[in-house]
């Protein structure tokens, strides 16, 4: 497999993806920038309870400043989580704030806790990369999850998604005798059926969570990806699967061991027919955003062309070959999984 870029480029936000955010209610103003958040005079290494480096630094502002910093990163939170309603943080506070240099949206983390109880929430402060923009949406639009996000200029601010770290949880649950090895094999299938669909790339393990939720007779796993920046970026296809991550491959292995080549069928059926379904329902956004990306650039000329010659390879179909843009080539990717749908439900396949 071919290396993933070492350094994603940064696109800006052009005139018709800001339209499309204000349209639906995603652009709106902030109290604060992420430039302001870059004003901090020290900081200190972030270690988790087993003493390992986080690779999270946890930054400190002058006095004069720290106080309208957390004032208003308080009313960031509320816009997230109450419309602005901000008579319902009055008993909470912003106890710390972590910054990490090495991802590409360099992103702040804010965590914000109950005075009253010491329980505490995320929220994150980043760079916005209209990448990035096009992969929230898409997840919004295309998965069974919803996402949460406000864009003010070139900073976005988005919710925490919740679950365990795709690679803690590799590490950590795998030998859980309470894991449920086949459910969490079909969720894996059904994720990575979800990624190259909608063309979401760099799924290694740590740029996913597993969320673990009790069931009255078992426990079922939904396996949420938490990084966007690679959303049709990547010439090749096989940084879509996630199957092909070397980190990913205890969960591959249990897809092998535990689940016939029919069953993986069926899984992937059943998704595709998931996503045909919210394309229909929310077909008249998705246009709207295919419109918008169509008209942008946010990969290279030779990735683009590498991706619709391994794609048109790969379904043995030459439209691909016809796209000019990564927005040409996810619209015919989706078409395609709309007249292939099709064909199911009319029993031709």
């Amino acid at each position: 497999m071919n290396e993933i870029s070492k350094k994603k480029i940064h696109y800006p936000i052009k005139e018709h993806l800001r339209k499309y955010l204000e349209e639906y209610s995603r652009e709106n103003p902030l109290p604060i920038k992420y430039e302001d958040l870059n004003h901090y005079e020290n900081s200190i290494s972030l270690y988790d309870d087993a003493g390992r480096d986080t690779m999270w630094e946890t930054v400190f502002y002058s006095q004069n400043d720290m106080s309208e910093i957390h004032s208003a990163l308080s009313s960031v939170y509320a816009l997230l989580k109450t419309e602005g309603d901000t008579e319902v943080m009055e008993h909470l506070y912003v106890n710390r704030i972590d910054f990490c240099p090495f991802g590409n949206s360099k992103p702040f983390r804010i965590r914000v806790t109950n005075r009253y109880n010491d329980n505490y929430d995320y929220f994150y402060v980043k760079k916005a990369d209209s990448s990035r923009i096009y992969g929230l949406e898409l997840e919004h639009i295309l998965s069974p999850n919803r996402i949460f996000y406000i864009v003010d200029g070139n900073t976005i601010v988005e919710d925490h998604i919740a679950g365990i770290p795709g690679d803690v949880f590799i590490k950590s649950w795998l030998e859980d005798p309470q894991l449920n090895k086949i459910r969490l094999a079909k969720e894996f299938v059904k994720f990575n059926e979800r990624c190259f669909v909608r063309l979401l790339g760099d799924m290694r393990s740590y740029n996913y969570v597993v969320d673990v939720t009790p069931d009255f007779d078992a426990v079922q796993y939904r396996i949420r990806a938490i990084d966007f920046d690679q959303q049709t970026y990547e010439g090749n296809k096989t940084m879509y699967l996630p199957q092909y991550f070397k980190d990913n491959n205890p969960i591959v292995d249990f897809v092998s061991n535990l689940l016939e080549s029919k069953t993986i069928r069926q899984y992937q059926k059943e998704e595709r027919a998931m996503i045909a379904n919210r394309i229909r329902v929310s077909r008249y956004r998705l246009k709207d955003l295919s419109d918008c990306l169509d008209n942008d650039t946010i990969s290279p000329p030779e990735k683009v062309n590498q991706l619709k010659h391994e794609l048109a390879e790969h379904f043995e179909d030459q439209t691909f070959l016809e796209c000019q843009s990564m927005g040409d080539i996810l619209r015919t990717r989706l078409y395609n999984l709309m007249y292939d749908n099709r064909k199911v439900l009319a029993g031709y396949d």
